[in-house]
């Protein structure tokens, strides 16, 4: 298959400049181990954003396993089954079980009127996706996790820009952890974050992903490499120069799509009230997953990158419990949700064939 139009694009900021950083990189000769550049892009991105301090880490998956392990957390989970495969894989992988609950028809987030049920004597904490960039519904899940004393982490991939009542969306729960990898709106080709406003956690996140390295000759718990390099951190500090017009250009974007698709029978998710969502994804909703598959493959056809993002439903994935309550909105949603081709470069033309091409397959 002959893809022209990728459904993403990583931003590529000019050439000269990410040689420029490289040429410091070699005179101060510093590559890894929290080297300057490192250190920079954990201050310069949150006070971007005004959230609390990070941590700059390999990769977002890594975010959450360390998430998990710095909360202690045991048995049960209570997380989406309509995310990427990373949450719940990071759940299984720390020794937790996740338990899913159903989803928001609209927002596609995880419903919290779901959750109070799934509480039991076995629960430790809750996951919550923050799908598409569009934020949860975090003053629920927090009321709930307070009432029966549970841990708060959110998973924000693909959140870099989002706010909830006016701050970043990354200063909620008790851990957020986020992605940086090229696909995203910010990133450092591979990398991710952790976020979090307890000094603690932030210390021992800080010796996990070094070994535990704390110090020549000493070791302070169990750690593994979770650290990344001046390499990639240069990348980033270039891609957070351009990251007003990069929220502004897919913004932009995500309306002409809605404006262009006005009149077809599909529908958009509903934004969390309060919120500014990041539009870091073109979910289209489909009648149903005929229409969806006719038009994936008439846009496949003509050269046109498409995403089920995300499929398949969590819950069936061969390493959890199968034995789960019925999931039916997720089920629904998997069938019919595609995502579109949305960078900062994608232009209007090509917007515009998009449209048609989906047009004529849904008169």
């Amino acid at each position: 298959m002959n893809i022209k139009v990728p459904v993403t694009r990583p931003f590529f900021p000019p050439r000269e400049e990410y040689e420029a950083l490289l040429k410091l990189i070699w005179d101060h000769g510093w590559l890894t181990n929290n080297g300057p550049m490192c250190q920079s892009i954990e201050k310069l991105v949150s006070d971007f954003l005004e959230c609390p301090p990070m941590l700059f880490l390999s990769s977002g998956t890594t975010a959450l396993q360390f998430a998990i392990r710095t909360l202690s957390l045991t048995g049960e989970v209570i997380t989406s089954p309509f995310s990427y495969v990373a949450t719940t894989s990071s759940i299984v992988w720390e020794g937790c079980k996740p338990v899913f609950v159903d989803i928001e028809p609209d927002s596609l987030n995880i419903n919290p009127e779901l959750i109070e049920r799934a509480v039991t004597e076995r629960t430790s904490a809750i996951l919550a996706t923050h799908v598409y960039g569009n934020p949860c519904n975090i003053d629920a899940i927090e009321s709930i996790a307070k009432r029966y004393d549970l841990k708060v982490m959110y998973d924000a991939a693909h959140c870099f820009g989002t706010q909830y009542k006016g701050q970043s969306v990354f200063g909620y729960g008790d851990i957020t952890a986020t992605s940086f990898h090229a696909t995203k709106l910010f990133h450092t080709v591979e990398g991710g974050a952790v976020i979090c406003r307890n000094p603690e956690w932030m210390n021992r996140i800080e010796l996990m992903r070094n070994f535990g390295f704390n110090g020549i000759d000493q070791f302070d718990g169990v750690g593994i490499n979770g650290k990344n390099s001046e390499l990639h951190a240069a990348m980033g500090l270039l891609n957070l120069k351009y990251m007003e017009d990069i929220l502004e250009k897919v913004k932009a974007l995500t309306d002409s799509y809605m404006e262009l698709l006005k009149d077809c029978p599909v529908s958009w998710i509903r934004e969390q009230p309060d919120s500014s969502w990041n539009r870091a994804y073109m979910p289209v909703i489909f009648k149903d997953e005929t229409v969806m598959g006719d038009v994936r493959k008439a846009l496949e056809s003509q050269g046109i990158g498409t995403r089920r993002y995300f499929y398949p439903n969590l819950a069936t994935l061969n390493y959890v419990d199968s034995n789960q309550s019925e999931l039916p909105v997720t089920e629904d949603i998997v069938k019919r949700v595609l995502c579109l081709p949305l960078y900062f470069d994608l232009t209007e033309e090509t917007q515009l064939k998009i449209a048609t091409i989906i047009k004529s397959m849904i008169k």
